[in-house]
This record gives C-alpha cells, structure tokens and sequence, in this order.
C-alpha cells in the first residue's frame, strides 16, 4: 500500500535571503529539521520557482515559495502496547515519563517488546510526526532497567534535533539519588574518569584511560546506618556512570548486582525487603524546551521500595 503524502508551501523569510535552502527551510517550517528537509530536498520532494530542486546547499532567496512533498512516516517496526505510563509532561512536541524500575527503554535482542519505545507508541499514538521519515519516540537518552526515574522522549523530529543538542552540550540538568554503601568522605566531591567497555567483561563498564569523559559530582544528602543518601549530578550522561563512579570511590550502590559489594549488616535487610536492583533513581530533570525555549524542571520522589529501603537505614 502506497503511503500518503503531505503538501507544504513555504515561504523564505527576509533575515533567510542567501541561506542554504535547508536551512531557509528549516527557518521557514518550524516543525521539521534541517536534516529531515536536506534529505527531501536530495530526494526530489522539493519544488521552487525553477522548478524541482536536488541541491540543499543552493541559495534562497527571499520571497521565494517552496512546496514541500512530505510522504506520511513509515510503521515504527516495534508494536505499540498498552503499557502503564506516569507521565510528568506532555505536549506536542515532547513527553517526560517518571519510569518505573524494571522497564527496559528501547527493545533489544533480550527484551523485543514490553519496553518503553512500545509503551509510547501506544501512549502518543498519532501525534508522532516521522523521526526521520519514521513514525516513533524519539530516544535521546537512557536509563538503565532497574533504574527508576525521569526521562524525556521527543515527538517530532525538530524537538529530537533539540533535546539531542542539549545532550550533546552536556547542558541537561539530572540529579539522580542513590543509596551508597559507607558514608562518602568528604561528603562531596567529584569523579572526573574517563568510561569505557571493560575489557574482561563486555558486558560491564570500566574507569579506563582511553575511555570517553565522564564527571559524576556527588554531594551526601543524609548519613544513614553504614550508608548514605547522596545526590549525584550528571556532567556527562554515559552507561552505568553513577554506578561505576560511585564504587570507584568506595560506595557502591546498595542492590547493585553488577558493581555493588554487599555488606553483611545491609544483605539481611536487602533480602528482607526482596530488594534486587541498583538504589538509583533519576529524580531530578532539567532542560530548555527546544521549541518554545522555555526552561522546564521537574521533580520525581523516590519509589516505594526505594523509600522503604531508606527508611530502615535511618540512624
């Protein structure tokens, strides 16, 4: 079955005169990315006054109207399912999901459904607009499984390009909790190694020389008995970084099943509570919409197993 096709006219504006056509464009159709428009262009879904149009980086001139042939996104692969969502946020261009531990974001080899991505799907059915030509959440970022917590998912592919960038510029504002073994001294500080693929065990992480920069500053919250509460704030945003970070320096997440060293006065408790994943939660998010430009901040208390655990380690 043949998809369907979208018509847009669009007009260049004055301040674009002299502009790469893409990105008159992209001045010109808010809702769309440069990248998404240079790929029509090169794709002869483009026409101008001349005629069809095959080059993006040709200049634009003011005035000029382009009319814009958009095929309808394709079918995301994945299935959409109709899976419990907290939703935090929501408008047409992005969503802020508090995530549930156990949820795994994105399908893999091991988890092909019940993830995130199919939980969105259904949630937003059709107000996805095609990420790159593709109906489905744009993913800019992740948590691990059995961390729980906020996290932003793009709609549209001009917020994708924007929330990408912001990631990319390291000016994202996440705070996550963790319950760490041992009570940091000082009580804060900041972890500046470098992660990569351990070399032993590919599927764990590793603090190593040619590994990619990652700074984790941690600061404690509340001393607790042979733990602590402690708030870390992602610099860089790398897999398993507070994880690996914080057993680097001697407090390993109380649960983690990877990195954490049990100690014998919280194993009894972890079993008692039938606590079995990390005590990380992303609790806190922060950035700058990428259409509208304002800032956006949200919040998220810890869940209830992680609380429980909490409070049974108050001193």
């Amino acid at each position: 079955m043949d998809r369907g096709v979208s018509t847009i006219e669009a007009r260049i504006a004055a301040s674009a005169d002299g502009w790469r056509l893409d990105r008159a464009l992209a001045d010109a159709v808010p809702a769309m990315s440069r990248e998404r428009l240079k790929a029509l262009i090169s794709t002869g879904q483009v026409t101008g006054p001349d005629g069809l149009i095959r080059d993006p980086a040709r200049k634009a001139a003011a005035d000029a109207v382009f009319t814009i042939l958009v095929p309808d996104p394709a079918p995301a692969h994945n299935e959409a399912q109709a899976i419990d969502l907290v939703v935090a946020y929501e408008d047409e261009h992005l969503i802020v999901i508090d995530k549930p531990a156990g949820l795994v974001v994105h399908p893999a080899a091991g988890n092909p459904d019940g993830t995130l991505v199919n939980a969105l799907l259904h949630h937003c059915g059709g107000s996805l607009s095609g990420i790159g030509g593709v109906a489905r959440p744009g993913i800019v970022h992740r948590i691990d499984k059995d961390t729980s917590g906020l996290m932003v998912a793009a709609k549209t592919d001009r917020a994708h390009v924007g929330l990408a960038r912001q990631f990319k510029a390291h000016s994202i504002d996440r705070r996550y909790k963790a319950i760490v073994s041992g009570r940091p001294s000082p009580s804060e500080g900041t972890v500046d190694a470098p992660l990569a693929r351990s070399a032993q065990n590919r599927k764990k992480v590793a603090i190593v020389p040619n590994g990619k920069r990652a700074v984790t500053h941690y600061r404690m919250v509340r001393p607790l008995r042979e733990a602590a509460l402690v708030e870390c704030r992602l610099e860089t945003g790398r897999t398993h970084q507070v994880r690996v970070h914080m057993t680097s320096i001697g407090h390993g997440l109380l649960g983690d099943p990877v990195y954490g060293r049990t100690k014998p006065a919280h194993r009894a408790l972890l079993e008692t509570l039938d606590f079995r994943r990390q005590a990380l939660h992303a609790a806190h998010l922060g950035f700058i919409h990428p259409l509208t430009s304002n800032a956006l901040a949200f919040d998220s208390e810890m869940p209830a197993d992680m609380q429980e655990l909490f409070n049974q380690l108050l001193v």
